[in-house]
C-alpha cells in the first residue's frame, strides 16, 4: 500500500489508495471532473493519465467526444474492464453548479469558491475545509501583447483603463499603435473572473462589451500574437507566440509572470488553481486523484504542463538598493525557498494553502540538513497608521509558523519583521492587504 501524508495545521492525516484497488463501475465514468478551462484543457487530462497509470491501467489515452472543451480519458484493467473519466471544462463557474446539480464528482476552479456558491453547496460539506479545498498549482494570468509591441509595463489602474475602454488608443499608455484591440475570456472562465477581480473591480470598471470573448485559452493567444495593436489576458501555460508584460500593483516593483515570483505569489496577477472535492459525497476516484495531484508525481506533471508546481525549492535573491538593509544582508548569505505563508482574511490563522506548505517545506528542511538553526523566517505586513504597529503583527506572523515548524523539531535561527515594507500588491483593497500579509523562509 502506497501512503501519503498531507500536513495540515496540527495533525497530519494520511489519503491511503492501494494501486490498481479503486473500484470500476459497471457502467458509465469512473470520474466526472468539470469546471475551470485553464485546468481542464490540458492539466486535468494529465493528472486523469497519470492517476490510471499508477494504478496499473493499461492503454490509457484520450477521446474525442464531439463536444467542445470535453474529452474522455479511457484506460482498461488487467482483466479487459473499461474505465472512464469524464472531464468538462466550460469556466470554473460551471464545476459549481455541476456539484449542485449533481453532474460531477470534482470541481475544478481557478478561482476560490464564492461565498454564494458555498452556501448552495453547503448540502455537501464544508467545502472551504482543509481536506475540500485543495490548492493543485498556481498559475499568473499574463497580460499579453503583440510580439512587436515596444511596451514593456504596466500598473493596474493602466490596466483597468484599457479594458473598460476608457484608454482606447496605445499612445495614452505611452506606446505607439492606434486603437487598442482587447482580447477577453469568456463569462463562463475562472481566468476571467480572476481578471475581473484582480484588475477591473477593484477600479469599479466593467469590461468593454467590445472586446473579443473567447472560450479557448490557446485561440485567445494565438488572436492577440496575430494583431500588432492587440492585447489580452491569459493564463501562465498559454502565452504562446505573443509578448508578456511586466506588472506594477500599487507601490510594487514590475514584475514579469516568472516562474519563482507566481511561485510565491507576488507577482499582483497570481492566483491559485483549485481542485473542491466534497466531504459528503466523496467518490474514491475523486479522492485518489487529489492525493495523487499533491504527490511528487503529480506536481511534476503540474510542472511539465507550464504551471508552476508547489514544490519546494531555494532561490537565490539578488539584493538591490530598493530592499532594507537587513533584507539585503539576508540575501546576501540566505536563499529564500519558493513559498510564501499567507492568513485567512481578517485572522492570524494560516490559510488552506499554507497548511498543506507547512508539511512540504518541513520535508525540505530535514531533507536539506537545515532543522539546527539554518532557518529564518520574515513576515511582512500591510500599511498601518502607526508603522511600530505594522512591524509587530508582520513579526506576529512570522511567529506563528515559527510555533508549526519548532512543534516537528526545527531549530530557528532568527525570525524577522519588515512591516510594510516591500509591498507586492496595492494596500487600499483587502486583496492587496491580504497578499502583503505574508510570511517569506530563508535558509543558509
Amino acid at each position: 500500500m502506497r501512503l501519503r501524508v498531507v500536513f495540515f495545521i496540527g495533525l497530519w492525516l494520511p489519503f491511503m489508495v492501494s494501486a490498481g484497488s479503486l473500484p470500476v463501475p459497471e457502467q458509465g465514468p469512473a470520474l466526472r471532473l468539470q469546471g475551470s478551462n485553464t485546468i481542464g484543457a490540458a492539466l486535468g487530462p494529465a493528472l486523469v493519465r497519470g492517476l490510471m497509470e499508477d494504478q496499473g491501467l493499461l492503454r490509457v489515452s484520450s477521446e474525442i467526444t464531439g463536444r467542445d472543451n470535453e474529452q474522455r480519458i479511457v484506460g482498461q484493467t488487467v482483466d479487459g474492464r473499461r474505465v472512464e473519466v469524464d472531464i468538462a471544462a466550460h469556466g470554473s463557474s460551471t464545476g459549481f453548479a455541476a456539484l449542485k446539480q449533481g453532474n460531477a464528482d470534482l470541481a475544478a476552479s481557478s478561482r476560490p469558491i464564492k461565498d454564494s456558491e458555498l452556501k448552495e453547496l453547503s448540502s455537501l460539506g464544508d467545502l472551504k475545509s482543509p481536506t475540500a479545498e485543495q490548492v493543485i498549482a498556481i498559475d499568473g494570468v499574463a497580460i499579453i501583447l503583440h510580439p512587436q509591441n515596444p511596451l514593456r509595463q504596466l500598473d493596474t489602474v493602466q490596466l483597468a483603463r484599457i479594458f473598460s475602454g476608457e484608454a482606447k488608443t496605445w499612445e495614452t499608455v505611452g506606446s505607439l499603435g492606434g486603437p487598442i484591440h482587447l482580447y477577453a475570456r469568456d463569462e463562463q472562465s475562472g481566468t476571467y473572473d480572476t481578471f475581473k477581480e484582480l484588475v477591473l473591480s477593484r477600479q469599479g470598471k466593467r469590461l468593454d462589451p467590445s472586446a473579443r470573448r473567447f472560450e479557448s485559452s490557446e485561440q485567445l493567444s494565438d488572436a492577440v500574437s496575430q494583431d500588432p495593436q492587440g492585447i489580452g489576458f491569459i493564463g501562465l501555460p498559454y502565452i504562446r507566440q505573443a509578448k508578456a508584460l511586466a506588472i506594477v500593483d500599487g507601490d510594487s516593483q514590475p514584475m514579469l509572470p516568472l516562474n519563482n515570483l507566481i511561485a510565491t505569489e507576488d507577482y499582483p496577477l497570481s492566483r491559485r488553481l483549485f481542485f473542491y472535492l466534497p466531504p459528503r459525497e466523496t467518490n474514491p476516484w475523486a479522492t485518489a486523484l487529489v492525493e495523487f495531484t499533491q504527490s511528487d508525481q503529480g506536481q511534476a506533471i503540474v510542472a511539465a504542463n507550464g504551471f508552476i508546481a508547489q514544490t519546494v525549492q531555494a532561490m537565490a535573491v539578488t539584493p538591490n538598493a530598493l530592499m532594507p538593509e537587513g533584507y539585503q544582508a539576508l540575501s546576501r548569505h540566505a536563499q529564500r525557498l519558493t513559498v510564501n505563508f499567507r492568513f485567512e482574511e481578517g485572522s492570524a490563522s494560516l490559510d488552506n494553502k499554507a497548511h498543506q506548505d507547512l508539511g512540504r517545506v518541513l520535508d525540505y528542511i530535514k531533507q536539506h540538513g537545515k532543522t539546527d538553526r539554518r532557518v529564518t523566517l520574515v513576515g511582512f505586513g500591510d500599511a498601518k497608521d502607526d508603522p511600530a504597529r505594522a512591524d509587530l503583527l508582520s513579526k506576529l506572523r512570522a511567529m506563528a509558523v515559527r510555533r508549526e515548524l519548532v512543534r516537528y523539531g526545527v531549530a530557528l535561527r532568527e525570525v524577522r519583521g519588515f512591516g510594510a515594507l516591500m509591498p507586492v500588491a496595492a494596500n487600499n483593497e483587502d486583496e492587496g492587504r491580504i497578499r502583503n500579509r505574508r510570511v517569506e523562509v530563508w535558509v543558509y
